[in-house]
């Protein structure tokens, strides 16, 4: 197949398509690589990622653990880190200048602090291999061509063995009416909120996993906890009643109800199972994931000793933020000028259930440009994963977030991009 490619026209503008474009521009030299965008800017994820930093990937060198992030396409990637991984990303950069750093939680950003060393590389890449980059350029159809034969939406079932003498060639047909000739073409265009804006692709015969949306926060509409807007905890659990799903890390209070790491990784791998239950449920958080109720039962008959002359509101014994300590006090029907030694019995159990076990109605969720991925899309069962091609059209690749794969957060979403862009852009 890859002798018979002359133009690989690459469809999105975004971590996955800049690094297929760039790549497959340089392995082939005699390629002609178009890179095409529908919206005025490229690497917008990319921009906003980790806060304007770029949380480019994650430090871990065992694909087994890493393929634990995915909530879905773990085996897919799995056979994908083969092909290139983490380290293959950290070399990657750094062989253009690009010197990325891990932090305590193992993402990992570029020493600048700045997506925009990533966007300059990426662009610096772009022009060295002449990509030709058209923006504003949305498209709508792609129409397979094999030999004499023209029709839209071929699906030709050829399994894995993937012919090379087959001649396919396509056109590209843009909103504006541009028409873009090709041999190869990369489908890199991110995911799509509905499942009918994959009509495009659908009409080429591939299967969409119905889209949901992935890495979102808890709304929490009038839950007094929204006052405490701003305060974090290094650790809590949050569990969703009701079901299986838990999860732990830091946690941010919101003025609309909780975000940070523990409620991001809960929403990835609740993602589907939130989404029917349209955001509606109850999220019990244990503020002191180290305990369960009964033994802080017992650690505050312990405390109950030791500080016994003390105000309650005044002596914090586990180390929470002084607002959410007074808060849960509150919620407790505890006045914080009440000596430990006093602590009534029905008021001790309520702390303890609201430091173990506090239920939160959650209604409704947000979702933010930097923390928007898209659970769902082309069915992995119809991509070669040590190819990222298609098994039905010979010659159609896909590459990132338009395949059925997402990760949690931590810097997984980008390496699935850099991953399937790499190998994408071998063209075999």
């Amino acid at each position: 197949m890859e002798g018979s490619i002359k133009q690989l026209v690459v469809i999105g503008g975004g971590a996955a398509g800049f690094f297929c474009a760039v790549n497959a521009a340089r392995l082939h030299p005699h390629l002609k690589v178009i890179l095409l965008e529908k919206s005025s800017k490229v690497l917008s994820k990319v921009k906003v990622s980790g806060g304007g930093r770029c949380n480019v990937t994650h430090h871990c060198d065992s694909i087994s653990e890493m393929v634990k992030k995915y909530p879905r396409g773990g085996n897919f990637v799995k056979k994908a880190f083969h092909h290139f991984f983490t380290k293959d990303t950290i070399e990657w950069f750094r062989e253009r200048g690009v010197e990325l750093k891990t932090e305590a939680d193992n993402r990992m950003f570029p020493v600048t602090d700045s997506s925009q060393t990533i966007i300059d590389c990426l662009i610096a890449e772009l022009n060295r291999y002449e990509v030709e980059l058209w923006m504003n350029t949305d498209i709508k159809e792609i129409i397979v061509e094999e030999g004499d034969k023209m029709e839209t939406g071929a699906s030709t079932k050829m399994g894995d063995d993937i012919k090379s003498e087959a001649k396919t060639r396509f056109q590209l047909k843009a909103a504006d009416g541009k028409v873009f000739e090709a041999d190869a073409v990369c489908v890199a265009c991110g995911g799509f909120p509905k499942t009918s804006m994959f009509n495009w692709l659908q009409q080429l015969g591939h299967s969409i996993e119905e889209p949901v949306p992935s890495l979102f926060t808890f709304n929490m509409p009038g839950n007094p906890i929204a006052d405490l807007m701003g305060v974090s905890v290094p650790d809590a659990q949050v569990r969703i009643t009701g079901s299986k799903l838990v999860s732990s890390g830091p946690l941010l209070i919101t003025h609309w109800g909780m975000s940070g790491p523990a409620i991001l990784k809960l929403s990835a791998w609740g993602a589907r199972e939130l989404a029917e239950k349209n955001y509606k449920f109850s999220a019990m958080v244990n503020w002191l994931p180290a305990f369960n109720e009964n033994s802080l039962r017992d650690e505050l008959q312990s405390l109950r000793f030791e500080l016994a002359a003390q105000k309650i509101g005044h002596r914090n014994p586990f180390q929470l933020p002084q607002r959410l300590w007074d808060y849960l006090l509150r919620q407790s029907d505890i006045n914080a000028d009440l000596r430990w030694a006093d602590l009534p019995s029905k008021e001790q159990n309520k702390l303890i259930k609201n430091l173990c076990a506090q239920e939160h109605a959650v209604n409704g969720k947000t979702t933010f440009k930097e923390e928007f991925v898209t659970a769902g899309g082309i069915r992995l069962s119809e991509v070669d994963a040590s190819t990222m091609q298609s098994k039905l059209v010979p010659g159609l690749y896909f590459a990132g977030e338009i395949l059925d794969v997402d990760g949690i957060t931590g810097g997984f979403n980008f390496q699935n991009a850099w991953t399937s862009g790499f190998i994408a852009a071998q063209l075999k």
